[in-house]
């Protein structure tokens, strides 16, 4: 992930516009606050506190770009105009539900219309749902580039490599502690501990030991054998990066098929078929059994660019090997 490759360098990143705002309806604010309230309304103060979770969001959005790779910035950016899209509906539709009927405390209970009252309350709690999805796209801001790295992504081997470095240098670190110990039985000595770091691991793992006889070393093998994996995944993925640069390196090696042709897009990771016309049902139900999706950015029917994939496009084309 990108946070563990602060080596990487990129230019000086241009100021970037403010967070879209969209339209707060004042009218209904007031009269929501009214049916609610009956008292006098603040003007703006629906639209203030509308811009201020935005600006909250954007923060979060700046705050996540300074951590990941330019590669999730325009997925960041989308994120968050659907965050202020999404809010500045949900504050106009929860103000209109607000404004369709005041409230009993408001109106008196003489003549009260429940039936209207009810309505209202089961519109609310929708909204209250909806608001919750939209509280989510902060999750999701949250989230992204936390991931696995993806290899499109332009800085996939810097990532890579130094994800690579940092698990090897905590395997062999991890192992010179085992072997420490077992010469000295002590921490106390051991490279880059202080003094009292390395007595108070000493102490620690002679407690560990008192309780669970059966412990033989302070770093257990299945953490040991847990980090291996880890590297063996990381590598593989270096490989596989590798390979993928190595085709995008050669010609492009399409293939043509009576009514389209299958292409192999190395830069977008996909491989796509393109018919010339649109394939009838029993077609398409073929290419979504085998995992295609229909891609209107490109015109075609995709996956990801793997070995699995061109099996998969001859099967559903039904072509012979």
């Amino acid at each position: 992930m990108y946070e563990q490759t602060s080596m990487i360098s990129t230019p000086q990143a241009e100021a970037k516009p403010a967070a879209r705002y969209y339209e707060i309806n004042e009218d209904t604010a007031r009269n929501a606050h009214y049916c609610v309230h009956m008292s006098d309304y603040q003007p703006g103060s629906a639209t203030n506190g509308y811009r201020a979770a935005v600006d909250e969001a954007a923060a979060l959005v700046e705050a996540r770009k300074a951590k990941v790779s330019p590669y999730y910035h325009d997925k960041l950016d989308a994120l968050l105009d659907r965050y202020a899209r999404r809010l500045a509906q949900w504050t106009n539709d929860y103000n209109r539900n607000q404004a369709s009927y005041p409230s009993q405390f408001i109106s008196g209970a003489g003549n009260y219309n429940m039936k209207k009252h009810e309505k209202q309350m089961s519109r609310e709690g929708t909204l209250w749902k909806e608001y919750d999805e939209i509280k989510a796209i902060l999750n999701k801001i949250e989230a992204v580039g936390t991931g696995a790295v993806d290899l499109a992504d332009p800085h996939a081997r810097e990532m890579l490599t130094d994800q690579l470095q940092k698990l090897q240098a905590q395997l062999d670190r991890n192992k010179a502690m085992n072997a420490y110990y077992r010469k000295h039985k002590s921490f106390v000595g051991f490279p880059g501990l202080t003094a009292e770091a390395a007595a108070k691991l000493t102490a620690d793992f002679a407690d560990t030991c008192q309780r669970c006889p059966w412990v033989k070393h302070p770093i257990p093998d299945y953490e040991l054998t847990s980090l291996r994996g880890k590297i063996k995944r990381t590598q593989a993925r270096l490989d596989e990066l590798d390979k993928r640069t190595e085709q995008a390196q050669q010609p492009a090696d399409n293939t043509k098929f009576p009514g389209g042709e299958i292409v192999r897009n190395t830069e977008a990771d996909r491989l796509q078929i393109i018919f010339d016309e649109k394939p009838d049902d029993e077609q398409r139900d073929a290419l979504k059994q085998n995992g295609f999706r229909w891609s209107p950015r490109y015109s075609a029917w995709q996956r990801q660019l793997t070995q699995n994939a061109e099996i998969a496009a001859r099967r559903a084309l039904g072509l012979t090997e």
